[in-house]
């Protein structure tokens, strides 16, 4: 039996019932065609998971019954900080998408010299809103019971002074990078891997990223596009790292 996973954010606790959101209300009571009385899989974030059944199903108002909570730890034993330079459309939800299906921990888009997409206060908020739907679907689809963070865009200079004397390791991307990923042996604090946007960093950016003590990473001899450099870095970093 298909029990589908839902994303809710709202507290949770046994023997409440909420109302589920629209978009997945409408999707297993309208598409699925699933009765009242069938199992859920619901979760906020808190790292439980709490199963539940479909209540009523009303047009417009889908609920839930919650039955129990069961603490779920689905998290990544690599703390990975992606900072991915903003890409243009669906290359952006694709990015974000796989990004928590690989576990990264934490989020954050990057306005570089060379970034394309313009965003104004406005259409920032209303992206990162579009960008925590995106992340929420992959939490559902990958089993995960907490969202990664991701934040508003930040500019590049402003991000790299905010970052402090953290002690994680701080690898970018770079075609010209001469390090690979065999030459760091240690990860026990986590690692930040930046990545630059569609095309690529300036030199400006570059002279940024090493002056904040970022190692030039390469991977291997071809360069990638931005929708697969950081992607394949963050699972290159799993197996060697993390829980792969």
């Amino acid at each position: 039996m298909r029990i589908p996973r839902i994303y809710t954010d709202q507290p949770l606790r046994a023997g409440i019932e909420v109302l589920l959101p629209e978009q997945a209300g409408e999707h297993v009571a309208r598409v699925l065609r699933m009765e009242r009385g069938h199992p859920l899989i619901l979760f906020n974030g808190d790292g439980c998971e709490y199963d539940a059944a479909l209540g009523q199903l009303a047009k417009r108002a889908v609920t839930a019954e919650v039955r129990q909570a069961r603490e779920v730890n689905r998290e990544s034993t690599l703390d990975i900080t992606l900072a991915q330079g903003v890409a243009r459309g669906e290359k952006m939800d694709w990015i974000l998408q796989k990004a928590t299906e690989l576990g990264v921990a934490r989020i954050v888009p990057l306005v570089t010299e060379r970034t394309e997409v313009k965003l104004d206060e406005e259409r920032a908020e209303r992206r990162v809103a579009h960008w925590r739907s995106v992340v929420a679907g992959a939490c559902e689809q990958s089993g995960r019971t907490r969202l990664p963070e991701i934040v508003a865009p930040l500019r590049l200079d402003r991000w790299l002074g905010d970052l402090g004397d953290g002690a994680a390791l701080r690898l970018a991307l770079l075609p010209e990078g001469d390090a690979g990923l065999r030459q760091f042996a240690d990860m026990e604090n986590g690692v930040v891997l930046c990545v630059g946007p569609e095309g690529g960093f300036s030199d400006n950016d570059v002279a940024q990223l090493h002056h904040a003590r970022f190692h030039g990473l390469r991977l291997g001899p071809r360069i990638l596009r931005t929708e697969t450099a950081g992607i394949a870095a963050v699972a290159a970093l799993q197996a060697f790292f993390g829980d792969f």
